[in-house]
């Protein structure tokens, strides 16, 4: 195989550990809820999900190996590059078909699916030299789904506790922040940008009972619920689609929270997921502006270059030899040989010049 041909690792190992986890954590969360917390879905779909996700997310990496004349990155490391290479898509299928409820309408649980995964092949931008997608791609799915079909929702949150009862339902938002907590921390390295959501959502719930006589423990009681819970330590934290510096992560946080507030003062619903994709948008299309900018600013530090250099070859061609000759330098005498001396030289005839009193 030639080295244009060889698949670039696709993450890097630490990457690679956090989706392990982060696919382990969703695949026994729906295991859970399947058996014991009561999820609405039919028990059928996790696994329409996953076909579809594994299908779709073979196939566009087949055709864009073939564009860009590179081996698909699921080859070379046998079975075990191949999950690798699936743990996005298994995390997203998982997500979308978890987080929206359709009724009993599977085609539309499936056009979410498509999306998610399909969105990562189109809506990308320049970022360290590479095409990175920017739309978080399980809730773009989700979010579209909600903007086509008026009556699809997002999964009831009373589906995350339905069956738990005698003071137990506190365990499963506390083990999701811990393990989430735990997760970020270590592995996406991306705790200020949950800082930076939590904290940006608790100050809009406050400005919202400030203006708009919002019920502020009404807004704020939102955050004990497993569906906020889930969303800041699982879909919000995306390493793929979020910044990784410090004060990136602190305005990307912050960004989506003050998002939410304005659509929930606009009685947009589903605040949560529109506003995470519009602030992914924005983040996008600066990327895009960034990198314009740039090559910009480089054609026009090489065309400088270029007509610098162009000047200095051509000043030597273009300028006369100075006369190096002294005015007052006497000629040569050329007399024969064997004379004593040369003849003196004819004085200049003088011009009088009469002067006048």
């Amino acid at each position: 195989m030639s080295p244009s041909q060889t698949a670039a690792p696709r993450h890097n190992t630490k990457v690679v550990t956090a989706l392990r986890r982060f696919a382990i954590s969703i695949s026994v969360l729906n295991v859970f809820g399947y058996t014991v917390l009561g999820f609405e879905q039919p028990w059928t779909w996790p696994f329409i999900a996953l076909a579809t996700a594994y299908t779709l997310e073979i196939a566009l990496e087949v055709l864009g190996a073939r564009v860009e004349g590179r081996a698909a990155r699921f080859r070379g490391n046998g079975f075990k590059g191949l999950m690798e290479f699936l743990l996005p898509a298994h995390i997203t299928a998982l997500a979308v078909n978890m987080l929206s409820y359709v009724n009993d309408v599977v085609e539309v649980m499936i056009f979410g699916v498509i999306v998610a995964v399909g969105t990562k092949w189109v809506l990308r931008a320049p970022l360290k030299g590479r095409m990175r997608h920017v739309m978080n791609p399980s809730n773009f799915g989700i979010a579209v789904i909600l903007l086509l079909f008026p009556w699809a929702s997002i999964a009831p949150p009373y589906q995350f506790t339905e069956y738990i009862d005698g003071g137990f339902d506190w365990l499963v938002p506390a083990i999701i922040i811990t393990l989430g907590t735990m997760l970020n921390a270590k592995l996406t390295e991306r705790m200020w940008l949950i800082l930076a959501w939590v904290g940006g959502f608790a100050l809009q719930a406050i400005v919202r009972g400030l203006v708009f006589g919002t019920s502020v423990p009404a807004a704020l009681a939102m955050m004990s619920g497993v569906a906020f819970v889930l969303f800041t330590n699982y879909m919000i934290t995306d390493p793929g689609t979020t910044p990784s510096s410090k004060w990136g992560q602190i305005a990307f946080g912050g960004g989506v929270a003050a998002m939410y507030g304005v659509l929930t003062a606009m009685s947009v619903a589903y605040g949560l997921f529109f506003a995470t994709a519009l602030v992914c948008a924005i983040r996008g299309a600066f990327l895009w502006t960034a990198d314009i900018v740039a090559r910009r600013r480089a054609e026009e530090a090489l065309a400088l270059a270029a007509v610098e250099q162009a000047a200095a070859n051509t000043a030597p061609a273009n300028t006369a030899p100075a006369d190096t000759t002294p005015m007052d330098t006497a000629p040569a005498c050329a007399c024969p040989a064997g004379a004593c001396a040369c003849p003196p030289a004819a004085e200049a005839p003088t011009r009088k010049v009469p002067v006048t009193a």
